[in-house]
């Protein structure tokens, strides 16, 4: 019982960060001023990482297979490629 609580709440925690990374990007073009997007894309940018630890160790947990997690983690990489290149920029 308590796997399957774990697993459900890392499955939470990755929704989270996935959530967390658009919607600081959708906040920050909100924003009235380059300043304060940026901010937002950072936070977004940090968020990526944190998605990228928890395919980590979800793969390490075996919640995710080896090809998925490649999967995944190539999307995600393109993604902080983007934001990257966006903050920049914005510099």
């Amino acid at each position: 019982m308590a796997l399957k609580r774990f697993q459900r709440l890392k499955g939470m925690e990755l929704r989270r960060s996935v959530i967390s990374i658009s919607s600081n990007i959708a906040e920050g073009a909100g924003r009235s001023g380059i300043k304060e997007f940026r901010y937002f894309l950072n936070m977004a940018y940090g968020s990526s990482f944190e998605l990228e630890t928890q395919l980590i160790i979800s793969k390490n947990l075996e919640y995710l297979s080896e090809l998925k997690f490649n999967q995944l983690l190539a999307d995600l990489i393109i993604i902080q490629k983007m934001l990257y290149k966006l903050i920049k920029s914005l510099e």
